[in-house]
């Protein structure tokens, strides 16, 4: 345990370090708040930005067509007055955060290198989207963190991971943190969870292992409303080889005219949807999913394309595995963004005072039960710089509370036990929660769950360590989507029911 005698304090703490995490930082520290960046990530890819590959939509000058994009998408769930603060707000926040703070390198046109090179992904109506290649994210995230770095205001503490919220009475005053074996306690006068997503609760995920739902686990035990939890978004073209490194073939490779082929060498998109490969991608993905059962291998063909030049990175992750990209490259769906959770306002505010959430681990309501393309990265820097301002704006200062009497342990026993239940939690989800659920599948996926979470309630209250507060986080963000689905009767989006005649009607737990 950190010496309390000496405590860390901030006025603004923000935990994670994506760009969510990034542009909350941003925010507070223009407005000359001492801001402290707790981070699990030990380097940037760790995070999930750093894996986005697509880009950063932007509304340019047709506002109105964007947000028609964004709630068809949805499926027509998404909030309008969320769209409309995303929409209304994107390109200043690219102007000013991405091009002129960070000078990131977006794509021109070859003959113009004064215009940008607007990219097209499935279910947007126009060219909008900035881009780097097919590796968007790292480009941003790379320097953002650089940036914040050098900032005078700004302290990054990496691997450091935050295991629970600080509260009294119904407010927040920090997070509880664990670096190198030690718990160490951060005081800040505002918290903004920006711990991304739940990618590590599937057994094929295009997150990064670190994606356990921490934010939402912690906000939801500290009473947080949460919301939407059970749209879980699966992107159709996940490289369908290797289990273990399962890599994203970017939405821009259909929007420039790459197609979907089922194991016969038929296309078979234009069967599912007017918009063939550039329908949204819940509709893609369950296409792909019954393409392959019916025929076996789904593989993405991208003859039509310079796929070497204009997708680079794509095609050296093609070499590595000794995929032949001329032949078309096999795919599947795979767990890829949470379009719900901690319930927050256009400010990132939750429900619980002095505490804010940006990024995956909230639910804006910008997605519904969908999320566009290219948007996850324009949320979290919209949203990101709000929060961010708004908690700064706050004047909150740190007080010292209470902290959890917890024990330490030796870390390869929890270890052990983690890997086990983990694997188990993956397999639940797989089975019964993924990209088609039925009502019989969850009512055994949540007693299931429960179990789970009994058995990791009864360790984490003997022994302490990441791994443990990781599965206890992946656990308990399982049961909430689980617990969502179950009441939630109407198939929209990512939430996609099998009932057949002989299913004893859904009920909440």
């Amino acid at each position: 345990m950190a010496d309390e005698s000496d405590p860390t304090t901030a006025d603004v703490l923000v935990v994670g370090s994506g760009v969510a995490g990034c542009a909350a930082a941003l925010g507070a520290a223009r407005a000359g708040e001492d801001v402290v960046v707790a981070t699990k990530a030990e380097r940037p890819k760790d995070a999930t930005s750093w894996w986005a590959q697509g880009g950063v939509a932007v509304s340019r000058s047709n506002a109105e067509g964007f947000k028609r994009d964004i709630v068809a998408a949805s499926d027509d769930t998404a909030d309008p007055d969320a769209v409309d603060v995303l929409v209304e707000n994107a390109n200043e926040a690219v102007r000013d955060v991405l091009i002129e703070t960070l000078d990131v390198p977006f794509d021109t046109e070859a003959d113009d290198p004064d215009t940008f090179d607007y990219g097209r992904e499935a279910a947007h109506g126009e060219r909008r989207i900035l881009h780097v290649n097919a590796s968007t994210g790292r480009h941003v995230l790379g320097p953002f963190l650089s940036y914040l770095d050098d900032h005078p205001n700004v302290t990054l503490r990496e691997d450091t991971a935050a295991l629970d919220l600080l509260t009294r009475e119904g407010r927040v005053h920090g997070a509880l943190c664990e670096h190198d074996g030690d718990l160490d306690p951060i005081y800040a006068g505002s918290t903004v969870l920006a711990t991304g997503g739940i990618g590590a609760l599937y057994g094929r995920s295009t997150n990064p292992d670190g994606a356990t739902g921490d934010g939402i686990a912690m906000a939801a035990l500290a009473g947080a409303d949460v919301a939407d939890m059970e749209y879980v978004q699966f992107h159709p073209t996940a490289y369908a080889g290797e289990v273990a490194t399962p890599f994203l073939l970017s939405e821009a490779l259909r929007g420039e005219g790459a197609i979907l082929r089922n194991d016969d060498g038929d296309r078979f998109m234009p069967e599912h949807h007017p918009d063939a490969e550039l329908a949204p991608r819940d509709v893609v993905a369950r296409a792909v999913a019954a393409e392959r059962e019916r025929t076996g291998d789904v593989l993405l063909d991208v003859s039509s394309l310079d796929f070497t030049t204009e997708f680079p990175d794509l095609a050296t992750n093609c070499d590595e595995r000794d995929v032949d990209h001329r032949t078309g490259i096999p795919v599947a769906p795979a767990e890829h963004f949470l379009c719900g959770g901690i319930a927050v306002d256009s400010r990132g505010r939750t429900s619980l005072d002095r505490l804010f959430a940006v990024g995956e681990c909230s639910r804006t309501g910008v997605h519904g039960a969908n999320r566009l393309a290219s948007t996850s990265l324009l949320e979290g820097l919209v949203w990101g710089l709000r929060a961010g301002r708004t908690a700064a704006a706050s004047g909150a200062d740190p007080e010292i509370v209470d902290v959890p009497d917890l024990r330490d342990s030796d870390p390869a026993l929890p270890a052990a036990f983690a890997a086990e239940k983990f694997t188990r939690l993956r397999e639940v989800m797989d089975e019964f929660v993924g990209l088609s659920r039925s009502p019989s599948g969850l009512r055994r996926a949540s007693a299931a769950i429960r179990r789970l979470k009994g058995e990791v309630d009864a360790y984490v209250r003997t022994r302490t360590s990441r791994e443990l507060y990781e599965l206890r986080a992946a656990t308990v963000t399982a049961l909430l989507i689980t617990r969502a689905a179950r009441e939630n009767t109407d198939s929209r989006g990512c939430h996609h029911l099998v009932v057949t005649t002989d299913e004893p009607e859904v009920h909440a737990d």
